[in-house]
């Protein structure tokens, strides 16, 4: 896969992100990168390190949301699995060579400033919040990524709407498919990036 449109994709992975992680993934493919994250192949023989190292040391960009920073319940840990990740992304800029000197990354938060109690050292990187709200996913996401782009991708709404647009079609598909509205929800995250790209690729006009 190509390295200058690669995004590695750091996130929770549970069901209460999944609203988050959906226009994320689409707003990445919309405007023409390819994400890679650990659940896009099902290899459980595979150690989830040596997965993870993989797909950073091959993606130019990496996007890290760090929302989960925080335990929500007294008495629960909270999950240091991704700010480990972002420092192995981090890591692989300082340390790599080449190619790996150019990486980049964008680190999301629910929270305005709350990451500096938990991790000052990233105060000066690219970071944006989303409040849990998809839409506001859709709009950093995007932003970040026009950025670094030559030519002046679509609006955050555009891009939004497409989303719509999309989850609404793949939905009537699948259903047509024999896909209850559960299996709809629970549909794996490889299975639904294949469907957006699909979907992408006729509908974009970028």
């Amino acid at each position: 896969m190509d390295f200058e449109k690669n995004v590695f994709v750091n996130c929770p992975f549970d069901q209460a992100y999944i609203s988050l992680l959906r226009p994320l993934l689409f707003t990445i493919i919309y405007l023409g990168f390819t994400p890679r994250i650990a659940l896009e192949a099902l290899d459980s023989g595979s150690p989830r390190i040596e997965k993870i190292a993989k797909l950073i040391r091959e993606s130019k960009y990496g996007i890290h949301d760090l929302s989960r920073l925080k335990a929500k319940t007294k008495g629960e840990l909270f999950r240091l699995n991704m700010p480990f990740e972002l420092g192995l992304d981090v890591g692989c800029r300082m340390y790599g060579a080449g190619k790996l000197k150019s990486k980049r990354c964008l680190i999301l938060e629910e929270e305005k400033f709350r990451y500096q109690a938990a991790i000052s050292d990233i105060s000066n990187s690219d970071i944006a919040t989303h409040g849990a709200e998809p839409e506001l996913v859709t709009t950093e996401v995007r932003n970040w990524l026009a950025s670094h782009m030559l030519h002046r991708p679509k609006g955050p709404a555009a891009v939004w709407g497409a989303y719509i647009d999309f989850m609404g079609k793949n939905y009537d598909d699948l259903i047509a498919l024999g896909y209850s509205k559960k299996d709809v929800e629970l549909l794996p995250v490889n299975e639904l990036m294949k469907d957006m790209l699909r979907w992408v690729s006729t509908n974009s006009h970028q």
